[in-house]
Parts: C-alpha cells; structure tokens; sequence
C-alpha cells in the first residue's frame, strides 16, 4: 500500500509526532510511507527521520530558507477551511487551506491518514474520493471543545475510518452514529527499549510529563512525603518541563522545599531519550487528574518497572491490571498513592514480580503488533473499496456548506461580543 500521513509539525517534539514516526518507520518495512507536516520550521525533524520514510512539509517557516512562507500574502489571512475549534487555528490560515487542499487532492495514496481533529476535518472536507480517509484521534473527544465536536460529528461522516487510542474514546465516537464509518481503537506503539530491565533493587521512583496541573505532582510529592518519613533512603525524581501556558516548576520547587525533601525529591528537566532514565528506577507513578492514553506508563512498563497511576479517564486501566503490574488509585487521593507506593517500596519480592508482569504485558504495545492492527484495517477497507465508498448525491457539498454558514454565525457573533465589550 502507498501511505501518506498529515502531521502537524513533524520537525517539533510531540506524543503525537513520536508515536506516527514509530507507526510510519513500521509500515515502510513492507509499504511505501511519507509524512506529510503542515509546518516546517527548522532544518531537521527533532526525533530524527524515520527509517524508509519520506518527509516533506507544506508550509516553510524557516526565516532564513529561500522557500520561506511567512511573507505570502495568505500567511496572514485566517483559514477559512481548516476549523476554527481546533485549539491550533490561528496557526492555520488561507496558506494552508490551500497547500493542504492542494495535496489532498494531487497525492497519490491508497490511505490518507490525518493526526488531529482539525486536519481529520479539512480531510474530510477537501480529500478526492479514491483513497481511503483515516483519521486518527490522538486525545479524546469529550477534551475537544463544543464547537469542534459539532464539526467531528457533521464532518467526520465523510470518512472512512476512526481510530482512537483506548476503547473508552472508541465508544464515544460511536455515539455519534457516523453511517458507514469504522471506528476502531488502536492503542499507541512503544518499541522495545535498547537498555536492561530495571533492577528492581534500586530506591528510586520515577515520574515522567509535562509540569502542569492535570498531571498532579503535588500529590504525588506529598504522597511520597509520607512514605519517605520511614524510608529515607528512597528517592523520587520528576522527569519534565513546563508549556508556554503553565509552569509549576517553581512551585514544586517550594512545596519540595517547604516539606525538607530537597535530598530526596528532584526536579529532574527534560531529557531524551528517556528509557535509561526508567531503567534506574524501581517503581513509576502517575498521577494525572486524565490522560488520553498515557504513554508514559507503557514507556516504563517496557522497561520493566511496575506502576502505581490514578485511575483516571482514559488509558491507565485499559493498559494496567491492578495488583498485577501495577496498581490503580483513585485521582487526587494522596493516602491511596501513598499505599500504594509505600507496599512497593517495602517489598523488593513485590516490585520484582509485577516489574516482570509489566514486561510481559507491555509487549502488545510493540511497533511491530500496532502496525498489524492499522494494516488489517486499512488493508481491508482498500479491499472493500472503501475510498471509492459513494455518499448521498451532493452530501459532500452539502456539508461544506452548512459547516461554512455555521463558522460565518460564530464569526458574527465574535465581532458582536468585541463592539459589545468596546461599548462597555
């Protein structure tokens, strides 16, 4: 098969970037794969290129490139395809509605296959018919604002395939009765890490991710707090930054102060790759409020450390078996990742056990089994003639349609609630 994937920003870091380069690297092994990014802006992709996949971008964003986008004139016009519900669109505008238009409909693939709701929209609004339309949900959809749930609900019925990342995502998109639609859940890939399982003799706890709110670093230092008072010798350490949006470095760097762990407990930075990092530790913790998936948590299941998460919406208790390889507490009780961790810590027996659990159950994330799953269903969509698939006459246009009247009535209403606020 001829694979073509639309990304984003394939030169930047991203849960979303890392686990498509592994998918694509995959699938080039037997098909020929590119990635297309929206955005290009530096020279190499930060992952690296995957192994028999071409890339190529759409929109150049380099300053000191000859091809450099930023002065056309429709680099500053707003996208008017591309919908405005995406937490992305003033990144998009009428620049790359086009180039994206024009690659939908040039490219020469068996599978199209788009990697957030907003390009999944304009796929279904601007792809031929011919090749088969995946697009991939990444997050989940009750996390998506109300407006672009409108447009995956009216947009998405013209396409042939979802897919999503656990089977609580899969059954929400299935509410929203998409005739002849396949919506599947297919988990994220992992690949096997190229360093020694963990030595479930080392004291350490390891945590990975972003240092903002959801994924609730407060609690699980104040939960190892309380176990670190009768194990001094164990140490916590939080691999991670913050976003543009929410830093809490400063103030876990307090609350480690204010609670006299400055020895125990460490602010660890981002660090890449992170598999030796896993592979010092003993135990991992999750503590987020949600998670899409939580890739975090097979990244150390693969290396074979055991895992005390929260049993928060979406991923943790589609990947681990409680009281097997790991354990799952209730979000925001600190007690119960306490007790969680502190019967870990005291029983190197325990932690040997489950580590070994999670090595072996991990290995259903392998790149290798993932990839199966997409080519038996892409495979037989193709074979189906899926992408040939004929909706109601003028259904396309009829949806493009009504989806730009209803981006006109919330453009009106914007500009009727800015000469409200200026009139106040």
């Amino acid at each position: 098969m001829r694979i073509s994937f639309l990304l984003h920003n394939g030169y930047h870091y991203g849960g979303t970037i890392r686990t498509t380069f592994t998918l694509a690297e995959e699938l080039a092994e037997r098909h020929e794969v590119e990635i297309v990014s929206v955005f290009r802006h530096r020279d190499r992709p930060r992952l690296g290129l995957p192994a028999g996949v071409t890339l190529r971008h759409l929109v150049d964003l380099r300053k000191d490139s000859p091809g450099y986008d930023g002065d056309h004139p429709d680099f500053h016009r707003p996208a008017e395809v591309f919908p405005r519900g995406d937490g992305r669109w003033k990144q998009y505008s009428a620049l790359t509605d086009a180039r994206i238009g024009e690659y939908l409909r040039g490219v020469e693939a068996d599978v199209l296959v788009a990697t957030r709701p907003g390009l999944n929209v304009q796929l279904a609004r601007q792809a031929r018919r011919g090749p088969v339309l995946v697009g991939q949900e990444h997050l989940i959809l009750d996390g998506h604002s109300y407006r672009l749930r409108r447009d995956i609900g009216h947009e998405y019925a013209l396409l042939d395939a979802v897919t999503t990342v656990t089977e609580a995502d899969a059954r929400a998109y299935r509410k929203l009765r998409l005739p002849g639609v396949r919506i599947e859940a297919v988990p994220n890939s992992v690949p096997a890490p190229a360093v020694p399982p963990a030595d479930p003799a080392a004291r350490t706890v390891v945590a990975a991710g972003r240092l903002t709110r959801v994924k609730r670093y407060d609690v699980l230092i104040d939960a190892f707090a309380s176990v670190a008072a009768d194990h001094p010798d164990w140490k916590l350490r939080i691999y991670g930054s913050g976003d543009a949006v929410q830093d809490l470095k400063g103030a876990l760097t307090r609350q480690i102060k204010d609670l006299g762990l400055g020895e125990q407990v460490f602010l660890m930075g981002t660090v890449t790759p992170m598999e030796p990092e896993w592979a010092k530790g003993s135990i991992a913790a999750v503590t987020s409020q949600r998670e899409s998936f939580g890739m975090t948590i097979v990244e150390a299941m693969r290396c074979g450390l055991p895992v005390v998460s929260t049993d928060c919406p979406h991923g943790p208790r589609e990947i681990i078996e409680d009281g097997v390889d790991g354990r799952l507490v209730p979000v925001d009780d600190v007690a119960a990742v306490a007790a969680a961790l502190r019967a870990y810590v005291e029983s190197e027996e325990l932690r040997a056990k489950a580590g070994r659990a999670a090595l072996t159950a991990s290995e259903r994330f392998d790149p290798s089994r993932i990839a199966a799953r997409h080519e038996a269903l892409w495979s037989e969509l193709v074979a189906g003639g899926a992408g040939r698939r004929v909706h109601a006459p003028g259904r396309a246009r009829l949806h493009r349609a009504v989806g730009r009247v209803i981006d006109a009535v919330y453009a009106e209403k914007a500009r009727a609630g800015r000469l409200v606020r200026r009139l106040r």
